[in-house]
């Protein structure tokens, strides 16, 4: 009899799981449920797309035929409401019960609501999924006058969207004195603030929204700051973070804590289930510790991870590798690069970037380097200007090499590999 293979979520986790099983077991029965009316796109791209700098077409990854072509049934605009963990089933929000032998849970997040005020006004977007950029971009291509309200990754790509957009008062309201306090010091943020400037965009800092005001319509008008201060607005977005989609499982033995979590071959603690990509709370083994990570490279892999362990489980011939990987984050929309890999924000004393054991230098106007340290390892940094010496640091995280008292050589503007006193030799 065929194994059957349910897989919740169409991103890039529950894709690259669903070829991975078609790969090895061309008789399974393979089920994908996703609530978004299309398949797998490039969350990458969604930005250029809103920014107007490209069309849709180049955004998506799957069509329908994709899945046709390999026999995978896909199930859109489909919510699972519940899993059955004892009758190996799950519930969908029409009434139907899919059984399954193994189930992944690649559900991804939603974005977390602003609690002040009038933050589901209807001209206030959020930004995570191709549908949001659609209204993103057919919002600020007309509007004068924005609120951009987040001080993190996704915060700054709709900096950037109106700054390319060219809005013409653009106002990034922060909490913090710095954009990314968690990841930046004070000369690598400035290095970012100055670029948004650039575009257009005023920044407020020390701030956060308290209220938005709204018209009878509906339409949020301005934006009150915790300082009293106003600003004048037509439209406006989020971007505060996720709340993880784990609700399904909560009538199961799987531990959840802001995330799934799972180890390092994506299992959960119940049989049969396992969990991939930015939901999952995974065991790190370069780092020996829990991580989170939403990167689209880790959350690929995390897929490939998670599939591979189905199969096994399910007595093919195929063995799992734990999940090794060193995430990176990148931001294009300036005239220099910016990446950020590992671990970054694992920082000691009040959360903000600069620890004792940090280590950063700036090279000129738009070149700077942080590197995050952890009992003598390399777990983590943020390369602005120059990228080239970023699969070193990514070898040493891996290898998990005690460099933290070469910090001089690491800092080089150039370095090899053969200059560290390591105690086991790196391949260049």
């Amino acid at each position: 009899m065929s194994a059957s293979y349910v897989i919740v979520g169409d991103g890039v986790a529950g894709s690259s799981a669903a070829e991975t099983l078609r790969e090895a077991d061309p008789e399974a029965d393979i089920t994908v449920i996703t609530d978004e009316g299309e398949p797998l796109y490039n969350r990458i791209l969604i930005k250029e797309y809103a920014k107007g700098k490209l069309p849709e077409a180049p955004v998506a990854i799957h069509e329908e035929s994709w899945y046709d072509d390999r026999n995978i049934d896909l199930r859109l605009n489909t919510l699972v409401t519940d899993v059955r963990a004892d009758d190996h089933s799950v519930l969908t929000h029409d009434g139907e019960e899919i059984a399954y032998d193994k189930l992944l849970v690649a559900t991804g997040g939603t974005p977390i609501q602003l609690p002040v005020p009038n933050s589901d006004a209807k001209n206030i977007d959020h930004f995570w999924t191709f549908q949001d950029a659609r209204s993103i971009k057919e919002n600020v291509e007309d509007a004068d006058d924005a609120v951009i309200v987040g001080a993190g990754l996704l915060g700054i790509d709709l900096a950037a969207i109106v700054g390319h957009q060219d809005v013409e008062n653009a106002s990034y309201v922060m909490r913090g004195d710095r954009w990314w306090r968690y990841g930046l010091t004070a000369d690598g943020a400035e290095i970012m603030h100055d670029a948004m400037r650039d575009l257009g965009v005023d920044l407020v800092f020390d701030s956060g929204v308290s209220e938005f005001r709204v018209d009878d319509d509906g339409n949020a008008t301005e934006a009150v700051d915790a300082n009293g201060d106003v600003y004048p607005m037509d439209w406006g977005a989020i971007a505060i973070g996720l709340n993880f989609n784990v609700e399904l499982l909560q009538g199961t033995d799987v531990t959840l804590d802001w995330g799934i979590q799972v180890d390092e071959t994506m299992r959960t603690e119940e049989d049969d289930i396992y969990a991939a990509g930015d939901i999952t709370q995974f065991y790190d083994e370069v780092i020996g510790d829990r991580a989170q990570n939403g990167s689209w490279g880790s959350a690929k892999e995390q897929g490939t991870v998670a599939a591979k362990a189905m199969l096994e489980d399910q007595g093919l011939d195929v063995t799992v590798e734990p999940f090794r990987w060193v995430s990176t984050y990148s931001i294009t929309h300036f005239d220099f690069p910016f990446l950020s890999f590992g671990h970054p924000t694992r920082n000691e004393g009040d959360g903000y970037a600069g620890a004792p054991n940090d280590a950063e230098r700036k090279y000129g106007e738009n070149e700077w380097r942080r590197l995050v340290f952890e009992d003598g390892q390399l777990v983590g940094g943020v390369l602005i200007g120059d990228l080239s010496q970023q699969g070193k640091y990514k070898k040493l995280i891996l290898e998990e090499a005690q460099v933290a008292d070469q910090k001089d050589i690491l800092l080089q503007e150039s370095f090899e590999l053969d200059e560290l006193d390591l105690a086991e030799p790196i391949e260049q």
